[in-house]
């Protein structure tokens, strides 16, 4: 096992002298990358969607929808294929800006439900109360209907956000080298299954172990400061 483990992670594995853990650190550096800005892309995307789709004007509401529909209708590696190979295919749009556009599409979807939730968890009184002081349906909205939906749906958010970093294991199939693709390289030219792939399994729990007990950690000082 040992072997395994330096020929695999600590050996130059070809000949271009590629050492198997920095493929993984950088595939990792690549990962991180792309759900960072792709969850901040898909939280603002996440909100507008989910103001169309409340807004009474029909002309907001159905593009909304339409984008919802289509999004969580179809795979995410699908989205990423056509959107790397077909829509962006003339820009001349690197793998990771790619990416990061196709990731945050997706998210944004699945946030502006998790957004729209929350809203309607919220009671109608508090707006109702907020319009009788004269605030007007935006500032309402801004300033006493989403600060408390954000409490509700924080949990949400942070399994969305696991989801995400979980699901960049895709990007292999447009020929990003993330930190599965890493693994996967490492395995093809190693031949050496186990040490690898259990490398990214172990480092994705470890990343998904840290930012949980964070979101823990946060959700108690909210409750604390209620």
């Amino acid at each position: 096992m040992i072997d395994a483990i330096n020929t695999s992670l600590f050996t130059p594995i070809g000949e271009d002298g590629l050492i198997g853990i920095y493929l993984i650190l950088n595939g990792l550096k690549v990962t991180l990358i792309v759900t960072f800005f792709a969850m901040i892309i898909g939280s603002i995307l996440g909100v507008a969607t989910t103001l169309m789709k409340m807004s009474s004007k029909w002309y907001l509401r159905w593009p909304a929808n339409f984008y919802v529909s289509v999004i969580r209708g179809t795979p995410v590696v699908v989205q990423l294929v056509i959107l790397y190979f077909i829509v962006l295919a003339a820009l001349d749009v690197d793998k990771i800006t790619a990416a990061v556009i196709a990731f945050g599409l997706n998210s944004g979807a699945y946030i502006s439900e998790i957004i729209r939730a929350g809203i309607q968890a919220v009671d109608k009184g508090q707006m109702e109360a907020a319009r009788s002081l004269g605030l007007s349906q935006a500032a309402t909205m801004k300033e006493v209907i989403l600060p408390q939906a954000i409490k509700n749906i924080l949990p949400s958010l942070g399994n969305e956000f696991i989801v995400l970093l979980k699901e960049t294991a895709v990007i292999g199939f447009i020929g990003g080298v993330d930190l599965m693709r890493a693994g996967e390289i490492i395995r093809s030219r190693t031949f050496e299954d186990s040490v690898p792939l259990f490398t990214c399994a172990l480092i994705y729990l470890l990343l998904t172990y840290i930012f949980t007990f964070m979101l823990s950690k946060f959700e108690t000082r909210l409750k604390q400061s209620d």
